[in-house]
């Protein structure tokens, strides 16, 4: 029996996306059965079938669910490796593979753009925004280097909390949700800064990814550079035709 504790000073939204969690580890839903539709959730719980919407809107945001018009809601199938839309949250993305993401650097602070944040965020060269600079890896060692440039249109303050999920701390303390990104992927190699962060030689492969996020207005308000070390991590990418 699915059950919310209505009395708790946890937000029922948030009680919802929790249950939502716990089901998608199910061995049943694991192997691809469909979970229960919006109506039979809502009523099972007795909350609004907009916050089951809304709850299951989060999991297909962050990749753990996916939902097909006429079919139904199912758990989105896993890579060992990191997918495409590892960007939506690199530290659920690994913990769906059992790997525990550990912070090696954070540096939160107001910053110039550059040339490419600028262009990217739509903003003049010369304004100050909040940047946020991580290096983050695994089993002890450092596995990629990243830097994000947020547009001044979220008036951050310099107090937000970035060990947790970067855009469920943008939502909570801004409202503001990731609706779409653009990427673009380069071969670079390591700078004698960036091979220091990465513990690696200078001059070491790494691939560099790009990526602007846009809100639901299609406004960008994040623009980041991430810089992996290429013998420590896989990208894949997956592709299909849509049915016509």
């Amino acid at each position: 029996m699915l059950r919310l504790d209505h009395r708790s000073s946890v937000p029922l939204r948030a009680q919802v996306e929790e249950l939502l969690r716990k089901l998608a580890r199910q061995q049943a839903y694991q192997k691809g059965e469909l979970l229960p539709d919006e109506m039979t959730l809502a009523a099972q719980l007795g909350v609004s079938r907009g916050t089951i919407r809304s709850g299951i809107s989060k999991l297909v945001f962050e990749g753990i669910l996916e939902r097909k018009a006429g079919v139904g809601t199912r758990v989105a199938d896993r890579h060992v490796d990191s997918a495409i839309r590892a960007w939506r949250s690199f530290t659920r993305e690994m913990a769906a593979n059992g790997i525990t993401v550990e912070n090696f650097r954070l540096d939160y602070r107001p910053a110039k753009l550059s040339a490419e944040a600028a262009r990217a965020l739509q903003l003049n060269p010369a304004t100050h925004v909040w940047r946020l600079d991580r290096v983050r890896g695994w089993n002890g060692q450092p596995v990629l280097e990243s830097t994000s440039w947020f547009h001044s249109r979220l008036e951050l303050k310099g107090t937000e909390d970035f060990t947790a999920p970067l855009y469920e701390t943008l939502e909570k303390v801004t409202g503001v949700r990731p609706r779409r990104a653009r990427e673009e992927f380069l071969a670079t190699v390591a700078d004698a800064h960036t091979a220091g962060l990465l513990r690696v030689a200078k001059g070491t492969p790494l691939l560099l990814r790009r990526h602007t996020v846009f809100d639901a207005g299609n406004r960008p308000f994040e623009f980041a550079e991430v810089r992996y070390v290429s013998s420590r991590f896989t990208l894949t990418m997956d592709m299909a035709q849509k049915e016509s």
